[in-house]
């Protein structure tokens, strides 16, 4: 499935589009095709401050548009530069509840010459969804945004 995710995800980064369009249409793709990717969106860090800033979304809006770093998956993320699954976020101290129907949560940084400037945050409703193959498209994703920015 991911492989043949990767030329449409192409495809709409080498598109005409300005770049958050271009997000967007990745964000909507992916919560498409994917059957456990239930919310989709980008952070970015929020200029000079140690927070990160909710970008395009594709799933039920959420209230975390402003996350400090260390807080919650994707503050942990933006410090830690590591890539974060929660296989089931009950199980995890500092996690920040977006939607009572999450069960699990893929986060992975996103690097523009090697500095960590947002991420890509996956929502699933499904228990532990997420394998080896999730991480590494994500990345792949995160790859090819890195060059649009």
């Amino acid at each position: 499935m991911f492989t043949s995710l990767q030329p449409k995800v192409l495809s709409i980064l080498k598109s005409k589009n300005d770049v958050d369009a271009k997000l967007q249409e990745v964000c909507e793709l992916l919560k498409k095709e994917v059957t456990h990717y239930d919310w989709v969106g980008f952070y970015f860090k929020n200029g000079d401050k140690e927070e990160l800033k909710l970008g395009p979304y594709a799933g039920a809006p959420t209230d975390h548009t402003v996350i400090p770093f260390g807080k919650g998956i994707c503050g942990q993320v933006a410090v830690s530069n590591q890539n974060f699954v929660v296989p089931d976020v009950k199980a995890q101290d500092n996690y920040i509840a977006c939607s009572i129907t999450v069960k699990s949560e893929i986060v992975v940084p996103l690097f523009v010459n090697g500095k960590n400037i947002g991420q890509i945050d996956i929502d699933s409703n499904t228990l532990d969804p997420f394998t080896e193959d999730d991480e590494r498209f994500l990345e792949f994703v995160n790859g090819e945004v890195a060059k649009i920015l």
